[in-house]
This record gives structure tokens, sequence and C-alpha cells, in this order.
């Protein structure tokens, strides 16, 4: 039985952390200390966002069917996505032009004035509760910099980015969290296309909690009755049928 070129028995089970493993798994190398470091990281800040839409889903789902967790768990993660959880991925995209561009500084503007022309919105950026910064971005372009094994690229994309972003708005606007969580995967070489999978993997885990915490305290039907009662129904229905 292997993982890879790992023979499961005899070398991983009771010598390898999951994370090891899963890093090995995902990106085909064994991973560096350093590796170990930013991907922790990454999976314990991406773990609990709070009652966001995948757990309300969660939360509600399990309610409904509590015989079938994993049903419940698999409801929240599909909302991770471009609006909540999984938007380092849209902001990587933007890090990538910005690293491979001749002049960063000039791409970076680009960027934030077409935005703010379409009135988009910048991804990996901006918060409605951590102003005017937020602090978990802080802390993890912090332990990023502080590496001198990483190469900076991807940290400087966001850093000219940032610059940018308040250059053209006028003020400031904070880095979020899973911005700073696409500098730190694209530091590890993690490609874009896969930086969704470490928030699925890291969400789950705060979902099971979610069940757990469920389980205890029960929220679901309080989630279901507040919103029966708070959004009215505003159809007109079905006219009454003529009589015959």
């Amino acid at each position: 039985m292997f993982y890879r070129d790992a023979d499961l028995v005899e070398d991983l089970i009771g010598k390898a952390t999951f994370t090891e493993v899963m890093f090995m798994q995902i990106t085909g190398r064994k991973a560096r200390p350093v590796d170990l470091r930013i991907v922790d990281a990454v999976l314990v800040t991406l773990m609990e966002h709070g009652l966001t839409p995948s757990a309300i889903a969660t939360r509600l789902v399990y309610m409904s069917a509590p015989e079938n967790l994993q049903g419940a768990v698999a409801s929240g993660l599909l909302a991770v996505g471009s609006s909540f959880v999984g938007t380092m991925e849209n902001c990587s995209r933007l890090l990538d032009r910005i690293g491979s561009a001749a002049d960063p500084r000039a791409e970076a503007l680009d960027i934030a004035r077409t935005l703010r022309a379409e009135r988009r919105p910048m991804p990996g950026f901006g918060h409605h509760l951590h102003k005017p910064d937020d602090p978990r971005a802080i802390k993890l372009l912090a332990l990023a910099e502080a590496e001198p094994e990483l190469a900076g690229t991807s940290l400087r994309a966001l850093r000219s980015l940032a610059a940018a972003v308040d250059e053209v708005a006028g003020r400031h606007i904070t880095i979020n969290a899973t911005g700073a969580v696409a500098a730190l995967l694209g530091e590890l070489g993690i490609p874009t296309a896969l930086m969704r999978g470490f928030a699925v993997i890291s969400r789950a885990a705060g979902l099971v909690a979610h069940v757990a915490e469920e389980q205890e305290s029960p929220s679901g039907r309080f989630i279901w009755d507040t919103i029966d009662k708070a959004i009215p129904y505003v159809g007109e229905g079905r006219p009454p049928r003529a009589q015959e």
C-alpha cells in the first residue's frame, strides 16, 4: 500500500503528520519545514469564520438529516466559492499577472483602475468587520516575510497590488485573510487552480465542529424559524378558480 512512493504502513503511519502527507499528495514533493509552517498557518486561518453561508447550510442540513453527517458537511463545502472562503483563487490570478509583468507596479495599477471602473470587487481586499486592517492577514504576511527560504515573488505582488488599490481608491483598503493566503500558497508553488482545495480541506474540519456544536446546542430550528418570520411571501399567488 503506497502513497506515491511512500509505503503507507512502514513510512507514513506513526511517522508523518497529516499535513506532511497531504502536501506530498497534492504537490508531488516532500514538504520542507517552511512548507509545513505556512500550510499549517493557512489551514488554521481558514478553518472557522463563524455563521457564514457554509456553516448555516451545514447546520440546516444536519437538522433535517441528522443521520447524514457527511451530507451536512458536503452541503457547507458547496458554499466554498468565489464570494466566501475560496476567494484566494481569484486574487492569485491577479498576483500571477503582476508577478510576470515587465512593470509590476504599472500592472497592479491597471488592475486596480479596471476593477474600480467596472465596479467589481477586488479579490483579496476589503472586509466588513476588520478595518482598517485584517489582523489575520497581518499575521500571515509577517510569518511569510520572515521566512528566508521563500522567494517573495507573490508577497511582493500582493504588496504592489495593495499599494495600487489604496492609490486608486484614495484611501486604505485592507488586505483580507484570503488575499494573504493567495500570496502564501503562491510562495509555496501551489497552482492557482488548486488553492481553493486548501480552503475545502480546512473548512471541512470547521464544519464538523459546527455539527458537534449543533448536536450539543441546536440552532438550525432557530435559523429556520427566524427566516420564516422575517422574510414575508411577496408573490401574488394563484387567482381563485372561477365558479363553474
